[in-house]
């Protein structure tokens, strides 16, 4: 699909399509009264006869609209207008290419980037549409003997109110795109099963993407992983055939290359049978998804590096499968971290953090700025936050903040959870320095806490992601979080970096000021 930005009027368009916006007062948008005009109230009418409510998603086609030189014109519910804000805009865009797909439009002119919403400019208008339309059309048929037929169009393009946007909507459809294309690479990884997605094939893509976009990269195997003393890690891997990889991503995009990075941690279990602790059998083919962390770490380093983001950024990805055995871990084992910190496994199904904690031991010779770990660690933050909400955890309140912020600028919300020192009382062994488990009361928490003794050397963040890395039912499938989230963190981490008093086109506030501005 080719993506275009254009400034001008819907009705000179000669398309297959021209998308516009009504609101749920009959009120049309400015492209939409233009096309109105022309046609001598054409609109308006179809709106007086009920036709067409403006409810936010709802979609009407209308065909040879007179006067105008597309072939349809589409109108959106854009739902109240006082109401119309983001997350609206979004789901908008979300219901115009749904029901695009469904005329064969090869053409099409979306007007909808021309809407204003609250505090937020051309450039964020067009990244957001772009996100949007490329996530509305992804689909993962690579493994059915007969792949459904092409539905997306040959041609899309956004319009801008003035030829002076142009440039900041070009700038906004390159970012756009940088996302999706992270977004997809998450999905697909996520949605690839088991047999084939194994901690081999996620260190091959590794090294794919190294190579298309000129990065370093470091894959470390069993015998490398040993003698690093990462026996946490390899304790959760020995219980399978496949190998463990540890692999290290490396982006140089600051000005100088011994600038602190920042580091991006990503769970890599490629299958989690629970281990002796073994899961019911419903529902357990989901858990290929369990390397939804390593995914959307590779995702977004691939949106990063496209963007060109001036940050030195780290990508660090323990993988491996956890199975039962006769050489598994197994329940009140004793393993020692690269830390040499002790852990009695208490669980073998909470596998995640043995390995994520060897991993977040390495990343204190990088000499970080800070380090994000991304994992699906705990049923629990499901149960607390739904698929809505990705749990976020750190041990600095402004580090915490900075991504809140970010969240809620993509819509990809996260929620700030309690790391308190009363929850560390849950860990105590009476064998080793720490239990993996703390209980079933606060199970997300005290998996953080966990985290956290191997992560007091650099300011950290832990995003739980298990309840919105992927969706189940009859729509199962990845979702591509948190990458929007991430690669916003680091953008806004970039525009720091150098210095910018202007944030994508409109004055920089505090951060605290945005989250609080948005969730009005």
């Amino acid at each position: 699909m080719e993506f275009n930005i254009k400034s001008g009027s819907p009705e000179k368009q000669r398309v297959a399509c021209v998308v516009v916006g009504v609101y749920e007062t009959r009120k049309l948008s400015f492209a939409a009264d233009l096309l109105d005009r022309i046609s001598n109230g054409f609109l308006t009418d179809v709106l007086k006869r009920g036709d067409m409510d403006g409810k936010l998603g709802s979609t009407l086609v209308l065909h040879s609209v007179a006067h105008t030189l597309c072939d349809r014109v589409m109108l959106v519910g854009l739902g109240k207008e006082r109401d119309f804000r983001a997350k609206e805009y979004r789901e908008a865009i979300r219901a115009s290419v749904k029901a695009l797909a469904s005329t064969q439009a090869n053409e099409i002119v979306s007007y909808l980037s021309e809407l204003h919403v609250k505090k937020h400019d051309v450039e964020w208008m067009v990244e957001q549409a772009t996100v949007a339309t490329v996530d509305a059309f992804y689909r993962f048929d690579q493994f059915k003997s007969r792949q459904d037929e092409a539905r997306e169009p040959r041609k899309f393009t956004f319009a801008v109110p003035r030829r002076s946007d142009l440039a900041d909507g070009e700038r906004g459809l390159q970012r756009g795109q940088a996302i999706a294309a992270g977004m997809k690479l998450t999905k697909d990884l996520a949605n690839t099963p088991g047999n084939h997605c194994t901690p081999s094939y996620l260190a091959q893509t590794a090294q794919t993407l190294a190579a298309d976009f000129g990065c370093e990269v470091e894959v470390l195997g069993p015998d490398e992983i040993a003698a690093l003393k990462m026996d946490s890690f390899l304790a959760v891997a020995r219980g399978s055939d496949e190998p463990a990889r540890f692999i290290v991503l490396k982006h140089f995009g600051a000005r100088d290359r011994a600038e602190r990075p920042v580091v991006l941690i990503g769970k890599g279990i490629t299958f989690d049978s629970g281990g002796i602790s073994l899961k019911p059998g419903e529902g357990m083919d989901e858990m290929k998804y369990d390397m939804g962390g390593a995914a959307s770490v590779l995702g977004t380093f691939r949106a990063a590096v496209e963007m060109k983001l001036p940050l030195n950024i780290v990508a660090l990805i323990p993988t491996c499968e956890n199975m039962p055995s006769g050489r598994a871990l197994k329940p009140g084992d004793i393993v020692r971290s690269m830390s040499g910190q002790t852990i009695e496994v208490l669980n073998t199904d909470a596998e995640g953090r043995l390995i994520l904690c060897d991993a977040l031991t390495y990343a204190e010779r990088l000499n970080p700025a800070t380090v994000v770990d991304v994992a699906t660690l705990t049923g629990a933050c499901v149960v607390a936050l739904g698929n809505i909400a990705t749990g976020l955890f750190s041990n600095q309140d402004g580090l915490a903040k900075e991504l809140i912020a970010a969240g809620e600028e993509v819509g990809d919300r996260a929620w700030h959870m309690p790391l308190w020192d009363d929850y560390q009382e849950l860990l105590k062994s009476p064998f080793a320095d720490m239990a993996n488990i703390g209980g079933r009361a606060g199970g997300s928490i005290t998996a953080a806490c966990f985290l956290s003794r191997f992560a007091k050397a650099y300011d950290w963040a832990h995003l739980d992601i298990a309840g919105t890395a992927w969706r189940g039912g009859k729509d199962k499938g990845a979702t591509g979080r948190p990458v929007p989230l991430l690669v916003q963190f680091l953008q806004d981490r970039a525009d720091i970096a150098l210095g910018n008093v202007v944030r994508r086109g409109r004055p920089r506030r505090e951060l605290s000021e945005v989250v609080e501005d948005d969730a009005d």
